[in-house]
């Protein structure tokens, strides 16, 4: 016997009639017919007691569809996942992230998730959290890690808050410290060269706006960078630069000092979009996500602390 057989079976035993099970079947009724005849020919037993009025199990036929519908309910586990396994030996993940996301948070989810599932392709959009929002409603992406939604709605996303993290004062370790002591004001950033970064930024608003709340006017002494010439022109002492914690993990050029009262921080989601259910590709992308950031988290220290969920 096979699956088709069997499939063909259930459905005739279901609704007692040949013509309607292979309309339902999308199969010629002579086609279905002799599956059924095949199978009781193999099974040296007939399934139904045929008459114009329909047909109906016999003995034998009782015995089977219990057996039958388990056979088939097995087939489509398997199926099911097998799928995911496939899912997971190939595919593609397209993940969207910000700039200072890129350099940290990504970079260690891309390396253990390789690690794991060579086979599977990985894609990354590196944008502003607006951005990456529109790029996963418009089905561009599977995945977004955002930092702000900057008025964007997230109504139609499935939103999983990670991480809260601290901004902090990063200099050159060749060069002495900008202060003495662990903590600096904003009025004594703003006396500084600062490599500022580009406005397309989220760091350069937030950043922004904690200035001009406090009436202060800080000093650029590079503007408009992006996030690798940030660090690059802070590490050879052209100033400081106002940057997430995660980004000094791993880089012994940079020295970093924590801000005062107003601390300023960021907090880093992952979304994606909310009716649709994920593939097993992404569905693990996810997980690996949440477990690298809560080991960057321990690894970090009291700047970055898990988020509770909303």
């Amino acid at each position: 016997m096979n699956l088709e057989q069997l499939t063909a079976f259930v459905e005739v035993a279901q609704v007692g009639n040949f013509t309607r099970a292979a309309k339902r079947l999308h199969l010629a009724q002579p086609s279905l017919s002799r599956q059924i005849t095949t199978l009781e020919h193999d099974l040296g037993a007939e399934l139904f007691h045929r008459a114009r009025s329909g047909s109906t199990l016999t003995v034998a036929g009782e015995s089977l569809l219990p057996l039958a519908r388990r056979m088939l309910a097995d087939a489509a586990s398997v199926r099911r996942e097998l799928a995911e396994l496939a899912g997971l030996q190939r595919g593609r993940v397209r993940l969207g992230a910000t700039p200072t996301l890129c350099i940290s948070l990504v970079a260690e989810v891309f390396t253990a998730f390789h690690a794991a599932h060579s086979g599977v392709e990985l894609h990354i959009s590196e944008h502003g959290s607006r951005r990456l929002l529109e790029e996963l409603a418009a089905g561009e992406l599977d995945l977004a890690l955002i930092t702000a939604s900057h008025g964007t709605s997230t109504e139609r996303f499935a939103v999983r808050r990670l991480l809260v993290e601290e901004l902090v004062v990063i200099s050159s370790s060749a060069a002495p410290p900008v202060i003495d002591g662990d903590t600096i004001g904003l009025s004594e950033v703003a006396a500084l060269p600062q490599v500022v970064f580009s406005p397309s930024y989220d760091l350069r608003a937030t950043t922004d706006a904690a200035f001009r709340a406090a009436g202060l006017t800080p000093t650029a002494v590079v503007e408009g960078a992006e996030m690798d010439a940030v660090l690059r022109f802070v590490e050879r002492g052209l100033g400081v630069a106002i940057v997430p914690a995660m980004v000094l993990i791993e880089r012994p050029g940079l020295r970093a000092v924590r801000l005062r009262e107003p601390t300023l921080t960021r907090t880093i989601s992952v979304a994606r979009i909310g009716d649709m259910a994920p593939t097993r590709a992404v569905e693990v992308m996810q997980q690996t996500i949440a477990r690298t950031a809560t080991e960057l988290a321990d690894r970090a220290g009291a700047t970055m602390r898990p988020a509770r969920p909303r």
